[in-house]
Order: structure tokens, then C-alpha cells, then sequence
């Protein structure tokens, strides 16, 4: 059984990159301008969707679930966003309609994954990890493809998430969960959704600028929060013996 179980996991992984591998190759050659640009936005695309697959190779012991499935999908989706978003920032051409198109469908995905995992009692910190990965990759796909019709700040959107992540690396402290959130989780869904309403065509610039101007800020205060938090319980934690560290747990997953 673990073995068939594994062997599922494999398969859904390398089905998302073959998929990936054909799409985006037929992408780039249709819509990217030249090899180099071709090669930039595969390399990009490539580099979400091996993440992903890499998520769920390097699971021990290895799995895959209903709600994985339908992540990969959306990770495949990322990535061909990435094929023709990079390429732009180059160009400052405009981008394709399609970009949106996929984009749209990659956020809206995003409601089906965890309820799926729900419905099939699923839910693992694995695949939670997958989606926040994939959901990141996505705000930075778009931020790249805002960035050269309304500024280059769009790409703090993107980045900031990436940004926590390595200071992480440097105080650990910050890897720490927390309890969930619903405002960093509205605050989280809204930047997808005001960078889509920014590209989508025939948005008025002011409006554009507007969505994403919003968004932008009201990621910072929700970083700048959870640090804070995060601060104040490492400071709390020293405080305390060290049997009552040991009995304070962690809250659920991100």
C-alpha cells in the first residue's frame, strides 16, 4: 500500500511538470519575442512548478492527496503565468489577456484545494505548506506582470512574502505558527485579487494603480504584526522556565 501510495505521488508530481513542459514550451513560442525571452520565462516557470513538485517528492513518507492534485494544478497554472509575465518586465509590452485568464483561474482555485481537502478529511500540514507556497508564487507571477505597466512597487507585493521567509533563516523565531487569522487571511486574499483587477484589460490606469496601492500596505501591516507577535512571545518564552517552555505549544499552521 505504500508503495502504490508513493508511487501516486510520483505520478501526480511529474504529470504537473510534463504538463507544464508542453504548455509553457507552446506558450513561449506563440507569445515570447526571441529565444532569450523564451528561455527567461521558462526558466521562471519552471522554478514554480519544480518547487511543487519538489513539495511533494520530498514528503516522507511520500504522498499525494485529492486537494494536492488540485494545487499542482493551480502550480502548473503559476507557472505558465510566469511564462508570459517575466518576459514583459523586460519588453514593457503589454501584457497577454491570457495571463489573466490563467491568473484568474489559479486564485479561484484556491477555494477548491482546502475545501476538497476537507471534504476527503485530507488536511495535512504538507499540503498546507504547498498551497502557501503556491499562493506566494502566484502574488509574485502578478506583481511581475503589474510591475511594468503601473511601477516597479508592484514587485514588493510579490516579494515580501519571500522577504519573511529569509529572515527566518536568521531568526528562527519567525518560523514559529500562528494561530490562523481571518484578517491576514482576507488580507492575503485580496493582493491576487487586486493585482488581477490592475492587468485585467480596460481598467482605467487610476483604478489599476488604486488596487494594488491598497494592497500593498495592508500587506506590510500584516507582516509587520505577525513579527511584532512573533517578537513578543520569543521575549515572553526567555522569560519563563524552562519546564513551562516545554509545555507552551505552538498554534496551527499558517
Amino acid at each position: 500500500m505504500k508503495s502504490r501510495t508513493a508511487e501516486r505521488a510520483s505520478a501526480d508530481a511529474m504529470a504537473a511538470v510534463a504538463a507544464y513542459a508542453v504548455a509553457g514550451s507552446l506558450l513561449a513560442s506563440v507569445h515570447s519575442p526571441g529565444l532569450g525571452l523564451q528561455s527567461v520565462g521558462l526558466g521562471a516557470g519552471a522554478v514554480v512548478i519544480g518547487g511543487a513538485a519538489t513539495s511533494v517528492l520530498r514528503r516522507i513518507p511520500r504522498y499525494s492527496t485529492p486537494a494536492d492534485r488540485v494545487t499542482l494544478l493551480r502550480a502548473v497554472l503559476v507557472s505558465l503565468c510566469a511564462v508570459l509575465a517575466v518576459p514583459v518586465l523586460f519588453t514593457g509590452s503589454p501584457h497577454d489577456p491570457l495571463l489573466v485568464a490563467m491568473g484568474a483561474a489559479a486564485y479561484l482555485l484556491d477555494a477548491v484545494d482546502g475545501a476538497v481537502a476537507r471534504r476527503t478529511g485530507t488536511a495535512s500540514a504538507a499540503g498546507a505548506r504547498l498551497d502557501t507556497a503556491t499562493d506566494a508564487a502566484l502574488v509574485l507571477v502578478l506583481s511581475v506582470a503589474a510591475a511594468a505597466g503601473i511601477g516597479p512597487w508592484t514587485l514588493g507585493i510579490g516579494a515580501l512574502y519571500y522577504v519573511f521567509l529569509a529572515a527566518g533563516r536568521f531568526r528562527p523565531h519567525l518560523k514559529t505558527p500562528l494561530p490562523s487569522s481571518a484578517a491576514r487571511k482576507g488580507i492575503g486574499a485580496f493582493q491576487p485579487f487586486a493585482l488581477l483587477l490592475a492587468l485585467t484589460p480596460g481598467i482605467p490606469p487610476a483604478a489599476a494603480c488604486a488596487a494594488p496601492a491598497v494592497a500593498f500596505p495592508l500587506l506590510m501591516l500584516s507582516f509587520a504584526r505577525d513579527v511584532v507577535e512573533l517578537e513578543r512571545r520569543r521575549d515572553g518564552q526567555h522569560g519563563l522556565s524552562g519546564r513551562e517552555r516545554r509545555a507552551v505549544r505552538p498554534g496551527p499552521p499558517r
